[in-house]
């Protein structure tokens, strides 16, 4: 097997179970909201404007408002989440803190002050920004098609992040989507794509997968 394609497999693993674990304590952090009477998400969720609610931009994309809220937000949360991690959990934990830290901060310097905003959609919306332009940024086929897909099937979204619709944190989605742009762009690949030579071909019935695969940059 190509170290490139061992490599892919072993980091889609990691970004598999890294998610399922997000996902698991988004849930368990729900289960133990809904037995509070969701006094936890208005304990902790973002409100705007005082000094002492800043380190609520961690705990808000924790809580939700709802079960609906949750389902709502589990499945894109785990596919964007998993597109974002699959090629390294280490950049995608610091894309994580940047949407986190992005979108928090948006909600807490522009809206209302009686307002009180949580949930994981500004990662969700993160998440779609930084698959949609990663692939370019780093000059990647296959990212560049995944990006391509996603964008196409889920433009959509972007109407999330207009002031239209009643109940919906559309600063928060705002915030976590240009954070994730802007991570796309920030945690680039930067090193010199350079030619190398070439690897000898390796011998099998899938040796012609594995060297398309391999010039594909997987």
């Amino acid at each position: 097997m190509a170290p490139r394609f061992a490599r892919l497999l072993r980091d889609s693993r990691l970004a598999l179970f890294t998610m399922l674990g997000v996902l698991a304590v988004i849930w368990a952090v729900q289960v133990a909201n809904w037995l509070d009477d969701y006094r936890l998400s208005y304990e902790y969720g973002m409100s705007s404007g005082r000094l002492d609610e800043l380190p609520d931009v961690f705990t808000m994309p924790l809580l939700h408002f709802g079960w609906d809220h949750i389902q709502a937000n589990s499945w894109p949360l785990f596919a964007f989440g998993f597109l974002s991690a699959y090629r390294g959990v280490k950049r995608f934990l610091l894309a994580t803190l940047l949407i986190v830290v992005a979108g928090g901060l948006t909600v807490w310097l522009f809206e209302r002050p009686d307002a009180v905003t949580a949930g994981a959609s500004g990662l969700v919306y993160g998440y779609f920004g930084y698959v949609v332009l990663r692939g370019i940024f780093d000059r990647n086929l296959v990212d560049t098609a995944i990006g391509v897909v996603v964008g196409a099937l889920y433009s959509y979204l972007l109407l999330g992040v207009l002031p239209s619709a009643q109940g919906v944190s559309w600063l928060g989605h705002l915030g976590g989507l240009i954070g994730g742009l802007a991570g796309a762009w920030l945690l680039r690949d930067r090193a010199p794509k350079t030619a190398a030579a070439p690897a000898p071909a390796p011998a099998g019935p899938g040796s012609a997968l594995l060297r398309e695969l391999d010039d594909l940059g997987i």
